[in-house]
């Protein structure tokens, strides 16, 4: 979970600052999961951190959003023009790939469950990028 925090920090997700009067803070929490291997035997634990965004209303706290993913039927246009001009493809995953939209709205949201900062522990964070992944 320190390492996600570090990513962010590096990344410039965010930053600590007052609690806004006039704002929505969205609240946090950890997910957990863990990674297994074909045979069923756990070799890795993670921990995504989600904003618990349901309590926004749209116009108020956020205009419209979405997500840029490919879309499936682009994908198999990419896979057939491939196969028909014998192209080399490759795929790879990019740590944190999402980590890179600027936001245009100001979002806060509260400090991580169990990583709250003791000098400050009534600050919020606000958000300077958006932070999927």
């Amino acid at each position: 979970m320190q390492e996600k925090l570090n990513q962010f920090e590096r990344n410039q997700v965010w930053e600590l600052v007052n609690r806004p009067i006039n704002h929505t803070i969205i609240g946090t929490k950890w997910i957990y999961r863990n990674k297994l291997d074909e045979h069923g035997i756990v070799i890795r634990n993670k921990a995504r951190l989600v904003a618990k965004g349901y309590n926004q209303e749209e116009d108020i706290d956020y205009e419209e959003t979405y997500t840029p993913v490919a879309r499936l039927e682009a994908i198999r246009m990419l896979l057939a023009y491939a196969s028909i001009m014998e192209f080399k493809l490759y795929q790879m995953d990019v740590k944190s790939a999402f980590l890179n939209g600027f936001i245009q709205e100001e979002v806060y949201v509260e400090q991580p469950p169990g990583f709250e900062n003791s000098e400050f522990p009534n600050h919020v964070f606000k958000l300077k990028r958006i932070y999927m992944d």
